[in-house]
């Protein structure tokens, strides 16, 4: 026999499935001053959930807890049911160091001793 739930509670469980995988995801978007958390990231874009999720267009950072890992220009593109989907128009992945305008070469000194 196949358990039937009402439509609150299948909308109660669906709504602390979705709080229990954002306090797993350490996923951030910083836009202005404001820190929103990212329910999903993907190649293309990601997804917020609706609740959360104000209207965002232009230049965001997204970070994994501290780590900086992106500079994006997004647009919102639709809204599927509790989560909004952001598209990237433009993503640059952030490096630790700048990045050299020279061939580097393999044997060169790492540094210079004075005497």
């Amino acid at each position: 026999m196949e358990p039937f739930y009402s439509p609150e509670v299948l909308a109660g469980l669906k709504k602390a499935r979705q709080k229990d995988a954002m306090k797993k995801n350490r996923l951030r978007v910083h836009t202005g001053g404001d820190v929103l958390p990212v329910y999903r990231l993907w190649e293309d874009g990601f997804s917020m959930l609706a609740d959360d999720a104000p209207h965002i267009r232009g230049f965001v950072d997204i970070y994994d807890g501290a780590r900086h890992l992106l500079q994006c220009l997004v647009i919102q593109s639709e809204t599927d049911g509790d989560l909004v989907h952001f598209e990237f128009k433009r993503s640059t992945n952030v490096t630790a160091e700048a990045p050299k305008d020279y061939a580097v070469d393999e044997n060169a000194p790492v540094a210079l001793l004075g005497g």
